[in-house]
């Protein structure tokens, strides 16, 4: 175990990149040789880039793009497969075989601890990931307990925030045998008391956006057998965030984190979570079976109106606070060939069981000289269970083919206390992929493939007479792409690019609506047809045995093509939300020797991001009202030495000082902003 500086700073006696092994297949292969774009950060990488959560890695990774519903609470977008509406994620979040998104909307915050590496797979990957992965899946893979020896971590952080407070972080990790070559564990612990930078004059608070987050992750290894393994994983999550929603002005200050009486409300974000993996190996295939058992509690305080109390006549605040709790249970069996064959296959079920209830004691107070008070508990579940299957075949030395199939079926019910009834519903569907990669050679290959995603339909509830709501059916899409990956100069430089075209039926948006007899109202609607186009491309260069350069970019072009007969709201043309044209990174990592003894880094990295446009489609057209999020440039910096066991970092990030709307839910010039610039040293001892 090392910090990122020591495995790189010693010149190697070659310059060439390291090479790649991924699992996004569910198999281990060359990243040279997987037929989709990929983006990929090793442990080591995401240190020096300093990714520590999902927001981190949305400006590392180009079209990467999330809403966040304050800290903690975010959607993840890939690929322009992006709205907030609907009931279930468009990115599917694991964390090694484990879900990190429950079947309903909530994500699970996952932080970049004592990581392997993050795959970021793009495009719908429904055949082995299931119907969240429409726009892509995000994979974080955990270090494993050794079996080799005792060894560990100790890492401390103390970081300042401009205009802000200070912000101190504590990590320990140790591994450690139990029994010789048959009993391992691996204990991960992080706590960290993060800065404040926001105000709340109202209230006198001053730095009051403080978050202490405490995050534990034990694992134990067992090899009872030479065929078998077992591996169980317990995850414990807790964070309290002060000022709630997080929005604030330009100045920096916030209205929304208090209520009425400007009492401070803090968010809270609970979550347990236990896996069991077996792996048996049958020499001709490996049988996995993971079952994983996850327990989620959240609260927060939430305004309607984002803005200040004095925007509408008398004292308008929207104020409520939000109560989600929830369990899932979730069983994957998956049986896949072994070795280097000819034909590959993977082949398994998956079965899932949900439940989520929404409590919202509502506070509007005095609306034009009326005291409104009212509350809203929803009680929904969700059981799905699906077949897959994959097979590919080596056709010839360069040419392989591949299909894959998922059948899925959901079954849904939402129950609003208090209302007319229960709603029930069931959605179904076949997700095919086919694909093809061609080798050019050992180290450059082309590909194509062509996949269909889905997500179920739902519920809009009743309206204030006990009446249903129409509901909304599925959204489906089909995705085509094209790639090139290259490993050029003998290895010192890495190609990847890829162009994709993607027809989005039955998009979801909230919008206008007419029902005949009941008017015009705002409901989650299929809107019509979208058509999204997008170039990735990436690139990682050796150019010299201690000078590494990278750069990645993603183009895309998003837009409605065709309405609904009875969508009001929309028109051919409009954008889609929370998708940017384009957004780019550029870095440049450079090894060197302090000392014959010392060795050192120095990295250097820029990220840029289009605008991301909102449009409120709650009234006609012609009154929409059209928001954006900032164009945002992030440069950040960092510096390493590594004295032996002691590691040394210094970092800055945002050094320029942004100060800049990060998404487009900007109504009355208040939305979340990027974090000041924040300097900080990090010191770590290995042993």
């Amino acid at each position: 175990m090392a910090m990122p500086l020591a495995n790189a700073a010693v010149a190697s006696e070659k310059k060439r990149l390291e090479e790649v092994i991924v699992t996004a297949s569910k198999r281990e292969q060359r990243l040279l040789d997987v037929p989709m774009s990929i983006a990929t950060m090793s442990g080591d990488e995401l240190e020096i880039r300093g990714v520590d959560n999902i927001q981190d890695l949305s400006f590392a990774v180009p079209g990467l793009t999330m809403r966040e519903d304050g800290p903690g609470s975010y959607q993840v977008f890939l690929r322009g497969i992006a709205n907030a509406h609907g009931g279930g994620a468009l990115t599917s979040i694991y964390q090694d075989e484990i879900p990190m998104v429950l079947t309903g909307t909530e994500i699970l915050p996952v932080r970049t601890l004592d990581l392997e590496r993050i795959e970021v797979l793009k495009g719908p990957q429904g055949t082995l990931y299931g119907q969240g992965a429409v726009g892509g899946a995000i994979r974080y893979i955990t270090a494993r307990p050794n079996m080799d020896g005792f060894s560990g971590r100790l890492e401390a952080e103390a970081y300042s925030v401009s205009e802000g407070d200070m912000g101190l972080g504590a990590t320990a990790i140790i591994n450690t045998p139990v029994v010789e070559d048959k009993f391992a564990i691996r204990l991960v612990a992080d706590i960290k008391d993060g800065g404040g930078w926001q105000d709340q004059p109202e209230a006198g608070i001053k730095d009051g956006n403080d978050e202490e987050l405490k995050t534990a992750r034990l694992k134990a290894l067992w090899l009872p057998t030479d065929e078998l393994e077992v591996l169980a994983t317990a995850i414990t999550y807790k964070a309290e965030y002060e000022l709630g929603q997080g929005y604030e002005q330009p100045d920096r200050t916030v209205y929304v984190a208090v209520d009425p009486s400007t009492k401070l409300i803090d968010k809270e974000w609970d979550y347990d979570v236990f896996n069991l993996e077996l792996t048996y190996d049958l020499g001709f295939a490996e049988l996995l079976s993971s079952s994983t058992y996850t327990d989620m509690e959240v609260n927060y305080p939430f305004s309607y109106f984002g803005g200040p109390e004095t925007i509408y006549e008398g004292d308008l605040s929207g104020y409520s606070n939000r109560y989600n709790s929830g369990d899932q249970f979730t069983q994957e069996l998956r049986l896949s060939s072994t070795g280097d064959k000819q034909l590959q296959w993977t082949v398994g079920l998956f079965y899932s069981d949900m439940a989520m209830d929404l409590s919202i004691p509502e506070v509007v107070t005095e609306f034009f000289g009326v005291v409104y008070l009212s509350d809203y508990f929803t009680e929904q579940t969700s059981k799905s269970y699906s077949v897959f299957a994959d097979v590919a075949y080596q056709l010839t030395d360069k040419l392989n083919v591949g299909v894959g199939v998922r059948y899925f079926e959901d079954k849904q019910t939402d129950l609003v206390v208090g209302s007319a009834g229960k709603q029930e519903g069931e959605f179904d569907s076949v997700d095919p992929r086919v694909y093809m990669t061609y080798a050019l050679d050992d180290n450059m290959s082309i590909y194509a493939s062509a996949a269909k995603g889905f997500r179920s339909g739902g519920f809009n509830g009743f309206d204030f007479g006990g009446d249903e709501l129409p509901d909304f059916d599925p959204e489906s899409l089909w995705s085509y792409e094209v790639g090139y990956k290259a490993s050029l100069l003998d290895g010192e430089l890495y190609v990847d690019m890829a162009v994709y075209y993607t027809e989005y039926d039955d998009m979801l948006r909230r919008g206008l609506v007419f029902i005949q007899g009941r008017g015009f109202q705002s409901l989650i609607s299929n809107i019509g047809k979208v058509e999204v186009t997008g170039f990735d491309g990436s690139i990682n260069w050796k150019a010299t045995d201690a000078l590494t350069l990278d750069a990645s970019v993603a183009i895309i072009d998003a837009e409605v093509k065709a309405i609904g007969a009875t969508d009001t709201a929309n028109i051919p043309g409009d954008p889609i939300d929370y998708v940017p044209d384009y957004s780019f990174t550029l870095g440049a990592t450079y090894n060197f020797m302090w000392s014959d003894t010392k060795p050192g880094f120095v990295r250097l990295g820029y990220s840029y991001r289009d605008e991301m446009p909102y449009v409120d489609r709650t009234s006609f057209p012609e009154e929409n009202v059209d928001q954006f999020s900032d164009k945002i440039g992030l440069f950040d910096a960092r510096i390493g030495l590594t004295m032996g066991d002691v590691s040394f970092e210094l970092y800055g990030q945002n050094l320029t000082d942004e100060n800049k709307y990060i998404d487009p839910y900007s109504a009355w010039n208040n939305a979340n902003r990027t974090r000041p610039r924040t300097v900080g040293l990090k010191v770590a001892y290995d042993f």
